[in-house]
C-alpha cells in the first residue's frame, strides 16, 4: 500500500473538487482507495472550504514551533 503525503492527498482533493465533487463523496471515494491512511472528513471539508474561498495552493501553511 502506498501512503499520499500531505501535498499528494491535497492535490487530489483539489483534483476531485474542480470536478465538482462534494466533500462527503471525495471522502468516500479516498476511504475506499486508501482506507485507514485517507485523511479524516474534517480534514477533506476544511481543504474543500479553502478551495471555494479561491485558495488552491495544496501548501500547508508552516505551524509555528520548531523548523
Amino acid at each position: 500500500m502506498c501512503d499520499f503525503n500531505n501535498i499528494e492527498s491535497r492535490a487530489v482533493i483539489k483534483f476531485f473538487f474542480l470536478q465538482g465533487k462534494a466533500s462527503k463523496e471525495i471522502h468516500v471515494f479516498l476511504t475506499e482507495t486508501l482506507g485507514e491512511h485517507a485523511p479524516l472528513y474534517a480534514t477533506i471539508k476544511d481543504w474543500v472550504a479553502q478551495f471555494k474561498h479561491g485558495d488552491f495552493s495544496t501548501r500547508g501553511v508552516p505551524s509555528p514551533g520548531r523548523s
